[in-house]
């Protein structure tokens, strides 16, 4: 028969407590969920020939609010 031996182990996790706007630079807490359910966060990796970099990674956190000023005359809603 097999002894099954258990010990509790402290796990540390990485917890996200707060947002900047790459923009305007406003900073968000994670308590103000209302805000931070509507953050966008961009993460992309140009690719060949691309105007941001062959294989670059670009990344980007943006409010609602100027997500809103930046594309409001492009958008399209449904």
């Amino acid at each position: 028969m097999i002894k099954k031996e258990t010990k509790i182990v402290k796990k540390e996790e990485t917890k996200i407590v707060g947002y900047e706007c790459d923009r305007c630079g406003r900073e968000y807490s994670s308590d103000d969920w209302e805000e931070v359910q509507e953050f966008h966060h961009i993460n992309f990796t140009g690719g060949y020939g691309s105007i941001f970099g062959d294989e670059t990674t670009v990344e980007c956190d943006i409010c609602q609010n100027c997500l809103y000023i930046m594309i409001k005359d492009y958008m399209r809603c449904k």
